[in-house]
């Protein structure tokens, strides 16, 4: 839950940072001009600037970094980027060592290197290098980036030798992520244990001033998605979806984000209007920062991780919602939020998987970030009460056709602006469509006692898990009840 601060307290907003790190910046290549000048170092950044120019594939006759010497170790400089490895290809002669060069030339993520996924760097920050020696390697070998997802976003580095009669035993190899251990299985018949608890989808009121602070904090987590189905989720303050944010249209937001976790994360407010590099940057785990702005739209903004890649991190569970409330706002009797989302399951208790993610292979689309979990804990109004149900669509990538069996949208508010209103022409409304990154709110009331299913329209995500129920009066569940 957001912590939020005493809107009449004097609190002074932690200044932001990007000022002091232009100006370190600008200090690190007073530093550089000074080293290039006295000749402190010189080969070696020579040595890496020439490796910025490597083709994605170096032989053994083109390599300079190589070492000549047929008995010692061959050198080579290796470049890591954010999402990628340069080159990509080494060829080297068999039965001799390894030695690489690693040099992080991100300017926002940590990598390493490790052959195997075990033996090679630590986790280098950016701007960082290690020199790392490896025994003989045998032809398809394979080095890549440990770091959860950037492997199979493509951080590989595999070696080609030229002798594949080398008596060196070759290192294991292991499939992409997600490939080689079972995926999870979501049971569509199975039901959560009698302590389970659903997210509640009660949208509070925003709260009063024009000033708020919350505090948010990025963890990686593991928890349950489905009945008998855990996941690593990557997280802000340990929920998915992360805490509701809500204010009026002029109020002023200051948002610390502290990385409690063992990855990258950042934060990026839909809802806001600042400069990429500087508020929604990466931090590492043990940093913070203050991201701070003014709502100047009203709105249902999504808020997630954009730390490459952005997919994983939001097909792992790190988006929110953010509401600015439009200055017309009617009142209702009950407010309820609903984010839409999709899960792309690894195995039981690791991350989700980016193959699939990035083939749109959903294993479930889910309101409130739990399979089905409104059919379970079916939501409890009276016949006849005003209803306004916020929805937003996370994705990451499916949309939604958002739609409550037995009843008649009379009010649509889509991205900012109201498509329908109640009025003499009595329109109505079935479906409020998103697409990711979308929302907007239905108003609608219940007729009759009974149950009324919550569905996305698309009906081949409803056996997926997008489905749930408002049970209006005291009544019981007929047997075989559904949509």
């Amino acid at each position: 839950m957001a912590v939020v601060a005493d809107p009449h307290a004097d609190v002074a907003p932690e200044p932001l940072p990007s000022e002091g790190r232009r100006r370190a910046e600008s200090s690190g290549w007073a530093d550089l001009w000074w080293a290039l000048t006295t000749g402190v170092a010189a080969m070696a950044l020579i040595l890496a600037f020439v490796g910025l120019f490597l083709p994605a594939t170096v032989d053994r006759t083109d390599s300079a970094a190589a070492d000549a010497s047929s008995s010692g170790a061959q050198r080579f400089a290796v470049e890591l980027g954010d999402l990628y490895v340069k080159p990509n290809t080494l060829e080297v002669e068999a039965g001799r060592p390894i030695v690489l060069v690693v040099t992080n030339a991100s300017t926002a993520m940590s990598h390493d290197l490790k052959l195997d996924g075990a033996t090679g760097t630590e986790l280098l920050a950016p701007g960082e290098s290690q020199e790392v020696e490896l025994d003989a390697v045998n032809d398809g070998a394979q080095a890549w980036c440990t770091v959860p997802g950037h492997k199979a976003a493509g951080m590989v580095l595999t070696f080609v030798v030229n002798d594949t009669a080398s008596p060196t035993a070759p290192p294991g190899t292991s499939p992409p992520d997600g490939q080689g251990t079972a995926a999870a299985v979501i049971d569509p018949q199975a039901r959560p244990a009698a302590d389970w608890k659903p997210f509640d989808p009660t949208l509070r009121p925003a709260p009063g001033g024009t000033e708020h602070n919350f505090e948010l904090s990025a963890t990686e987590v593991v928890k349950e998605v489905a009945p008998g189905v855990s996941q690593e989720l990557w997280t802000f303050n340990n929920q998915v979806p992360a805490p509701v944010i809500r204010g009026k249209v002029g109020d002023l937001f200051t948002v610390t984000l502290r990385n409690d976790g063992k990855l990258g994360h950042s934060i990026d407010f839909h809802a806001s209007r600042v400069a990429w590099d500087d508020e929604m940057r990466t931090i590492q785990p043990g940093e913070s920062l203050v991201y701070q702005f003014k709502a100047e739209h009203a709105g249902i903004y999504m808020y997630h991780c954009g730390t490459a890649p952005t997919l994983h991190h939001i097909g792992n569970g790190m988006y929110g919602a953010i509401i600015i409330d439009p200055v017309d706002l009617a009142p209702v009797d009950h407010e309820f939020v609903f984010v839409q989302s999709e899960f792309y399951l690894g195995p039981d208790g690791e991350p989700g998987d980016l193959t699939k993610m990035e083939q749109d292979q959903w294993d479930a689309v889910v309101f409130n970030g739990y399979y089905n979990q409104y059919s379970h804990a079916p939501i409890r109004v009276e016949p006849g009460e005003r209803i306004r149900a916020w929805v937003l669509d996370a994705g990451p990538s499916e949309n939604t056709s958002f739609h409550v069996v037995g009843t008649i949208f009379d009010t649509v508010y889509f991205e900012g602006r109201y498509e329908l209103r109640p009025g003499p022409a009595h329109g109505g409304s079935q479906a409020l469509a998103l697409q990711p990154a979308q929302g907007g709110f239905v108003e609608f009331s219940l007729p009759e006692p009974g149950f009324y299913p919550i569905v996305t329209h698309k009906f081949s995500n409803v056996g997926k898990g997008a489905s749930g129920l408002f049970q209006a009066g005291d009544v019981e569940l007929p047997a075989g009840g559904g949509h």
